[in-house]
């Protein structure tokens, strides 16, 4: 098996709010969107990230845990400078991702920052030094 990942997909409540967060708020290009059913936006070279409505969502692969808490997981979004960061959080906030943590220095020393879309999936938001983090950089 190759080592990759190819789709990521998150369950959606409300794909209309979803999409209006990514593709009006956040400006990124739906590769598919399908309504009631599924976006599917282009997130690399060989990754999409697929936001799909709960109901076929669970058709599909079952049941959703819900309850209280974050889902326990998080997308990151890795840049070459503190600035980038600062400015796609701003980005975020306006777009009305809620909650946004603002970026700090880590004692690893990345600079990071989060923000959440409409359903909570957090977005880390990051500068990273070290030689993985300049090997997901474009």
């Amino acid at each position: 098996m190759d080592q990759r990942i190819s789709f990521v997909t998150l369950a959606v409540r409300d794909l209309d709010a979803t999409r209006a967060f990514y593709v009006d708020g956040l400006g990124w290009t739906p590769a598919l969107d399908v309504p009631g059913e599924v976006l599917m936006i282009k997130a690399g070279e060989r990754l999409v990230l697929s936001l799909w409505a709960e109901a076929g969502f669970e058709a599909e692969v079952g049941p959703i845990r819900r309850g209280p808490g974050l889902v326990p997981v998080t997308l990151s979004h890795n840049v070459r400078t503190n600035a980038e960061v600062d400015e796609i959080l701003a980005t975020a906030r306006a777009a009305g991702a809620d909650p946004v943590v603002a970026a700090v220095e880590r004692e690893w020393g990345g600079y990071t920052g989060y923000f959440a879309d409409p359903d909570g999936f957090r977005w880390e938001i990051a500068t990273n030094p070290g030689p993985i983090g300049q090997e997901v950089l474009p």
